[in-house]
């Protein structure tokens, strides 16, 4: 029983080996140089870098309400 749990085990083992082999790889070089591109590009729609619109932003403080 251990030896066919064994081998259905290296089974997986081997598939997935497989499928990792058959992944597409590029060079670090260029997948930096990809991303520092699209970084560029969207830089202006960035929240964290242009700000958010002061109406738009669902994190601003609730106003107070004054009642007289």
């Amino acid at each position: 029983m251990t030896s066919n749990s064994n081998l259905s085990s290296m089974r997986r083992v081997v598939e997935q080996l497989k499928l990792e082999a058959s992944v597409e790889r590029i060079k670090v070089s260029q997948a930096a140089a990809e991303l520092q591109q699209y970084c560029l590009q969207n830089a202006g729609k960035d929240a964290l870098l242009v700000g958010v619109p002061t109406g738009s932003n669902p994190f601003r403080e609730p106003r107070s309400c004054a009642v007289l």
